[in-house]
């Protein structure tokens, strides 16, 4: 399970830190200028995830630096092209004469196509861009028990869209049997796994036929969150909204525009409320969310832009792709 919350308020630039239950780590995504992001929450941040690097999602990518330089850890940074180079000037527009090589490592993914990142490093002081090899995927993280993927969108520059999605996993359930647990559960969903149907499982001193168990289990869908930021609210980028995104559990979608400055968003390269909410209904979002609103509307003009998200969700016809 993801716990996801936006740490910037609606008059600053956006930031969105999940935490997945029972993990050591949290993930940022975007760097926008957050006041509720605490230090140690920076410190916890195993990986940060940027959409693009205009100032409103890079803004405070400093402040990140400067929470994070001492804790000795590798931390990941996946963007688009050009962000190896971006996050380097960055960090050596600053002086590092007092830092040693072990106070942190930046390992920098840079999404150049839709299945294919290249990986870099840079280390302290002199912060030299380092080549490490070429991915083909569109897995741009993993760890144990989530993966995120990644998607290009078209803001008149790439722009990524994330989705962290948990595995899927074997639960057992004794309520129904007067079976007790023990070792004897790994080895039946061992038997599962592998298809194994004949295997001898022995339960409190007496043999069972896995597969006269099997009754016994059932796949628990991992959870989903979805962080889509800027991108035209065209056809290519709807096509592909809809695939990555399709029966996501929780998603944060841009909405940078009221309905009624469509126009803007057309010419601005950026979705619109009606349409973000069209789409979330399209992909069968179980809990969009709407974020990311221009600075040009007040408190009570974002409500209404938030309510017109919600009334395109609601209303819209759900269309399963």
């Amino acid at each position: 399970m993801f716990i996801s919350e936006v740490k910037s308020s609606y008059k600053e630039d956006i930031s969105i830190l999940i935490k997945p239950d029972n993990h050591p780590w949290n993930y940022l995504c975007e760097c926008g200028d957050a006041k509720a992001l605490s230090v140690k929450e920076i410190q916890n941040c195993n990986a940060i995830f940027i959409s693009h690097t205009h100032i409103d999602h890079f803004v405070n990518f400093d402040a990140i630096i400067r929470h994070q330089i001492g804790i000795q850890r590798r931390i990941i940074i996946c963007g688009p092209k050009g962000i190896a180079e971006q996050v380097q000037f960055r960090i050596k527009s600053y002086t590092w004469n007092l830092i040693d090589e072990n106070a942190i490592v930046y390992e920098i993914r840079e999404i150049i196509s839709e299945n294919k990142f290249i990986v870099y490093e840079v280390i302290p002081p002199l912060w030299k861009l380092k080549y490490l090899k070429e991915v083909n995927t569109n897995l741009i993280f993993e760890e144990k028990y989530f993966t995120v993927s990644a998607t290009l969108l078209n803001h008149k520059i790439p722009t990524l869209a994330y989705l962290f999605k948990e595995k899927d996993t074997l639960k057992i359930d004794l309520t129904s049997t007067n079976f007790k647990g023990g070792k004897w559960v790994k080895k039946l969903k061992d038997a599962y796994t592998l298809k194994q149907n004949n295997a001898v499982i022995t339960i409190h001193q007496e043999n069972y036929i896995a597969q006269d168990l099997f009754y016994l289990l059932h796949i628990q869908q991992g959870d989903s969150v979805g962080i889509i930021m800027d991108h035209a609210a065209n056809e290519e980028n709807h096509l592909k909204i809809k695939k990555h995104f399709f029966e996501c559990k929780k998603v944060f979608i841009e909405s940078f525009y009221k309905n009624e400055d469509k126009e803007l968003a057309l010419l601005n390269y950026h979705s619109y409320a009606s349409m973000s909410g069209k789409i979330m209904k399209e992909c069968n979002v179980e809990k969009p969310i709407p974020v990311h609103f221009s600075r040009k509307y007040n408190e009570h003009e974002i409500q209404e832009l938030i309510k017109e998200f919600e009334n395109s969700f609601i209303n819209s016809v759900q269309n399963f792709v």
